[in-house]
C-alpha cells in the first residue's frame, strides 16, 4: 500500500456530520455513543478514525483518558476544538504507532472505508490491554430501511454501494453480520458478543426530513399522548427506535462486534 496515496483518498471524500443530512447523523452518533458506554470497559479510550470528534466528545466524560487517531486534517481541526482534554494523532491507522494500551478501542464506522478490513482489525487489538476490548460498528447492508428498498425497486440488492456511498462517503464494501464476524475471526480475534444500533425504517434522507418536520408537538393524532406529560417526542421516538433494535439487531442501521484480544485457538 502507498501509504501517501491512501492518506490523500482519505481526505478526498466530501462527508460531513453537519452538512448533508445532519440532525439524523447525530442522532445516530449520539446513540453509537451510547452503545459503545453500554460495552465499554475500563478508564482509557482510543478512538481509531475518530472523524470530527462528534462520538469522541460524547464518549470523554466516561473515561479517564482519551486519543483520537484519524487521517484527516479537517477532520482533526473540528475534534480538537470539541474535545480538547483528549489526545489526538494525525495518521492512518495503518501508520499509527503507540507504547500505550488501552482498555477500549473503538473502530466505528471503519472497516467499510478501508483498504484491508482484516489488518485494521489485527493492528486496533494490537493496543489493547489483555483484558480490553474492541467495539466495532458498521452499516448494515440488511438493515430494514435497505429491505424494503430492495423490494421496491430502488435498489438491485441490499449489498448496492450507491453514488453517494463511494464518491461522497468513501465506501468500499457491504456488511451484514455474518460478513462482519467472518473478518473479525480472520483476524484471529474473538468474539464477545453482537449487536444493532437504531431500528431505521425510512432511507437517510427520508428519516431526516421526518425528524425535522414530524408532528412531534401536535399530539392527537400526531405524536405522543393525550393528556400526559409533555414530552421531547422527537427524542422519545429516537431512543424507542435505539431500544427496540436491541431486539431486532440484524434489522438496524449500524451492526456491531465486541472484541476480545485472545487468538481464537
Amino acid at each position: 500500500m502507498n501509504i501517501e496515496e491512501e492518506k490523500r483518498r482519505q481526505q478526498s471524500f466530501l462527508w460531513d456530520r453537519f452538512s448533508d443530512y445532519s440532525v439524523y447523523k447525530s442522532i445516530l452518533a449520539f446513540f453509537q455513543a451510547q452503545s459503545v458506554l453500554e460495552n465499554a470497559y475500563g478508564d482509557s479510550l482510543l478512538d481509531l478514525a475518530c472523524g470530527d470528534g462528534t462520538i469522541t466528545a460524547i464518549l470523554s466524560p466516561q473515561f479517564k483518558s482519551v486519543v483520537g487517531v484519524d487521517a484527516s486534517e479537517s477532520h482533526l481541526i473540528k475534534a480538537r476544538k470539541k474535545c480538547p482534554e483528549a489526545e489526538f494523532h494525525d495518521s492512518l491507522i495503518e501508520t499509527f504507532e503507540t507504547q500505550e494500551r488501552f482498555d477500549t478501542i473503538t473502530l466505528l464506522n471503519v472497516l467499510e472505508h478501508v483498504l484491508n478490513p482484516i489488518s485494521i482489525l489485527q493492528k486496533a487489538a494490537s493496543f489493547l490491554k489483555e483484558d480490553g476490548i474492541l467495539i466495532v460498528h458498521v452499516p448494515n447492508a440488511l438493515a430494514v430501511n435497505r429491505t424494503i428498498a430492495r423490494i421496491m425497486g430502488t435498489l438491485v440488492d441490499e449489498y448496492e454501494l450507491s453514488p453517494y456511498d463511494i464518491d461522497v462517503a468513501g465506501h468500499l464494501r457491504t456488511y451484514d453480520k455474518n460478513l462482519l464476524i467472518k473478518d473479525v475471526e480472520n483476524a484471529g480475534l474473538k468474539i464477545a458478543s453482537t449487536g444493532g444500533i437504531f431500528y431505521k425504517v425510512l432511507s437517510t434522507p427520508q428519516i431526516d426530513w421526518f425528524l425535522r418536520n414530524g408532528l412531534w408537538e401536535e399530539g392527537g393524532f400526531g405524536w405522543g399522548r393525550v393528556g400526559a406529560e409533555r414530552k421531547d417526542w422527537k427524542f422519545e421516538f429516537c431512543k424507542a427506535c435505539y431500544e427496540y433494535g436491541k431486539t431486532r439487531p440484524d434489522d438496524c442501521n449500524i451492526i456491531y462486534t465486541c472484541v476480545k484480544k485472545n487468538i481464537v485457538r
